[in-house]
């Protein structure tokens, strides 16, 4: 349901269905596969090109389209349009990323110069913002989770906050692109987001200082608990920091013979393929963590490697809607091989590889080239994975700095 479409009505008895979430901030690489999560504004094709003229004898199509008529359309505009003189850097860029919204498929993306900057920064643990993980569910504006520590979270923003105005400026119809755009800013200037919760009535305007945010994608400790020594590692998402932290927090967390492991990824949307790869390879070793699936049918396996320091330790894996992608193939295979037990909810549900390409004029391409499948052939894209128990986690536990999904996951370690 579209929350805009709702306004005057009584809020009373309101109820939000919220699916197709894509995040904004995370993932962006220089290269490789990514399996994280992006939306970009679709942009629909008007009608059916059926032949190809005027066309680079590099690439032959089957069916063919006349660019003819796509210069035609340039040259009016930039000779016609009221708003002259027009910027045909712009135009150009946005032609592009036309064509990959053609495809209908929201994780393939161009990214113009500028976006690609920003998407690559935010990999490399630093940028200026609020720092929160913002989504899109049936056209409203949404937050995912403000990160630890952050403008967003100090200020009061809420995972589930449906975004209703950025400053003065409505959300209805906004892309994330052009939501991104609004709520970026320097260090120091302020944004405020008009929100209400979804599991609330109250409509808040939470005002935001932006600030450069930092971070590291992997956090552990040792909780100690019932005379018990459990290691406790969460990680945010899978980017360029990952693999050195992961082993630094395994190796440190090992160092204390701990009794159980609970790894925390809650709220991760994803990143390297090959970083999920490396981080099962902690738990198993020569055996399939997944399959890639191509167009064609035919499939590639992905075998852990290494030594497996954490084979045989008790494991629990707390997952919840915003486990996309990288997470759920770790969380995947650890549940398909039984090596761990799952709490929380059922994860988001990506199922798809992107292969990310950069070019010279520092623009990027994320494309759509795989499915994935678990190690027992599961397609989870659109499904997720569901935990082996089920456990909620309200608004009032968070406001109270309860956490009953790591309570239970300790519990089970404990037993």
């Amino acid at each position: 349901m579209n929350y805009h479409q709702q306004r005057g009505k009584s809020k009373a008895g309101l109820v939000l269905t919220i699916t197709g979430l894509f995040f904004i901030l995370l993932l962006g690489f220089s290269g490789g596969y990514i399996v994280g999560v992006w939306d970009q504004a679709r942009l629909s094709p008007t009608q059916a090109i059926k032949r190809i003229v005027n066309k680079s004898d590099d690439k032959v199509a089957n069916e063919e389209v006349d660019f003819d008529l796509f210069w035609k359309v340039w040259n009016d505009i930039s000779d016609k349009s009221y708003g002259q003189p027009v910027d045909e850097k712009q135009m150009f860029y946005g032609s592009l990323m036309g064509m990959t919204a053609a495809l209908e498929d929201p994780y393939s993306i161009f990214l113009d110069p500028q976006l690609t900057e920003e998407f690559s920064s935010e990999m490399n643990g630093s940028f200026e913002g609020i720092g929160a993980e913002i989504g899109k569910r049936d056209d409203n504006l949404v937050v995912i989770s403000p990160l630890p520590d952050s403008p967003a979270q100090k200020a009061g923003l809420k995972a589930g906050d449906i975004i209703l105005k950025i400053d003065d400026t409505d959300t209805m119809g906004m892309s994330l692109d052009e939501a991104i755009k609004l709520i970026r800013g320097e260090k120091g200037t302020e944004v405020v987001l008009t929100v209400v919760n979804k599991n609330e009535e109250e409509v808040r305007e939470v005002p935001i200082t932006r600030d450069i945010i930092q971070f590291d994608s992997v956090r552990w400790e040792i909780i100690e608990q019932d005379n018990k020594k459990i290691g406790y590692i969460e990680v945010l998402h899978f980017s360029q920091d990952t693999d050195a932290l992961f082993n630094e927090a395994v190796n440190e967390v090992l160092t204390s013979n701990p009794d159980g492991l609970v790894l925390d990824l809650r709220n991760n949307p994803g990143g390297y393929l090959e970083t999920s790869i490396t981080m099962a390879s902690k738990f198993f070793k020569d055996k399939p963590v997944l399959y890639e699936e191509f167009s064609d049918g035919s499939r590639k396996q992905y075998d852990a490697e290494g030594k497996a320091p954490l084979a045989g330790m008790k494991t629990i894996v707390l997952i919840n809607e915003g486990s996309a992608s990288a997470s759920e193939i770790l969380a995947g295979a650890l549940k398909d091989y039984k090596i761990a037990e799952l709490v929380g909810k059922t994860t988001f549900g990506k199922g798809s590889v992107q292969d990310y390409k950069t070019y010279d004029d520092g623009s990027s391409l994320k494309l759509t080239v795989a499915k994935w499948l678990t190690p027992n052939l599961n397609n989870i894209d659109e499904v997720g994975i569901a935990p082996d128990y089920e456990v909620e986690l309200t608004t009032e536990d968070i406001n109270a700095d309860n956490d009953p999904q790591l309570d239970k996951a300790l519990e089970l370690i404990i037993e």
